[in-house]
């Protein structure tokens, strides 16, 4: 299925402006993690969350006031959990009970108490999670190893299948596209959970797949445009897969788009994470990683006149030129 035929789009002339577009994104995020930080899940960062549903509506601040009484100094999380017309609170402490026999959920059960006496009406808890600090930081640090090892693995792979200069260009892409979800996260805050890991590595196969089906266009092409330089060759292959990348990303976002607003609350951060990866993981496999590639190996030529032709166009251009020798041959003799 064709999209797109016959486009010259230059996209290395933008290649430095997709650099600065990056970096301010990725500074930006940096800046509101050091700041505000990244909301850390149970699974991260350990605590109880109970999920209890009212009657009458109550506000925040209501909840808030009834709990501080009882968890007196403690970092309490009150948030609206839901669709509004279920009347759901969610509320996170960092305490945790005992982790043996019945004493595991003796902060969700001083919770529901806090709750009951401050005479909101009648609650009752829907969910209840409860998760160690050991556990917690045993997920961090699994999940960390994770991310560096699978990006060893395909520095590895590209560097073998293709060369150290597209490894390159491929690895610090997905760096990229991690740096940039990541920043989207503490932009909107939304809670650095499983479910959100998950959309990342996902996001992480996503953009090296796409990034690799161009390369391998590339060097398909760098077997019969050896006269041209790296630039006009990168070009050409982006020109060539575009309509393959349009339509592939395309119908990805939408399900993604779709799982965001139909798929409730508790898939929130996850579609949300897949919607901005498939987006920055796109961009930066057109951009990021040829401009990458070009920069490693010091090429700066670019094609804005070279149209991205298959490779026998170029065979059939030649033919006038040699038609034209030999008739200056004949009429010399």
């Amino acid at each position: 299925m064709h999209i797109l035929n016959k486009t010259n789009i230059d996209f290395l002339r933008w290649r430095w402006h997709a650099v600065v577009l990056s970096w301010v994104v990725i500074l930006a995020g940096l800046g509101v993690t050091f700041t505000k930080g990244i909301p850390r899940g149970i699974e991260f960062a350990g605590g109880t969350a109970v999920i209890s549903q009212f009657d009458q509506q109550p506000s925040i601040s209501q909840v808030r006031t009834a709990l501080n009484q009882s968890f007196n100094g403690q970092d309490v999380i009150v948030q609206q959990y839901g669709d509004p017309s279920l009347r759901q609170i969610m509320v996170r402490v960092p305490e945790v009970g005992k982790e043996e026999g019945t004493s595991l959920n003796s902060a969700a059960q001083k919770v529901e108490a806090a709750l009951k006496a401050a005479n909101l009406g009648n609650v009752k808890t829907v969910g209840t999670e409860v998760v160690g600090p050991a556990v917690g930081q045993e997920l961090t640090s699994k999940g960390i190893w994770a991310t560096v090892l699978s990006l060893g693995v395909i520095l590895a792979y590209i560097a073998f299948r293709y060369q150290l200069s597209f490894a390159v260009g491929a690895v610090v892409a997905t760096i990229h596209d991690l740096l940039v979800t990541m920043a989207f996260l503490a932009f909107f805050q939304y809670d650095l959970t499983l479910n959100v890991i998950a959309a990342i590595l996902t996001v992480t196969g996503y953009s090296t797949n796409d990034t690799i089906v161009i390369f391998d266009r590339v060097r398909e092409n760098l077997k019969g445009m050896r006269r041209d330089g790296l630039g006009p060759v990168i070009n050409a292959s982006l020109n060539q897969t575009l309509g393959r990348t349009i339509i592939t990303a395309g119908t990805t976002l939408l399900s993604a788009i779709a799982l965001f607003l139909f798929g409730g609350e508790v898939l929130r951060g996850f579609a949300f994470t897949l919607i901005v990866g498939i987006i920055t993981g796109t961009y930066s496999s057109v951009f990021v990683a040829a401009a990458i590639v070009t920069i490693w190996r010091g090429d700066t030529t670019r094609a804005a006149s070279h149209a991205p032709a298959s490779i026998g166009d170029g065979a059939a251009s030649s033919t006038p030129a040699r038609k034209n020798k030999a008739q200056g041959k004949a009429r010399a003799s």
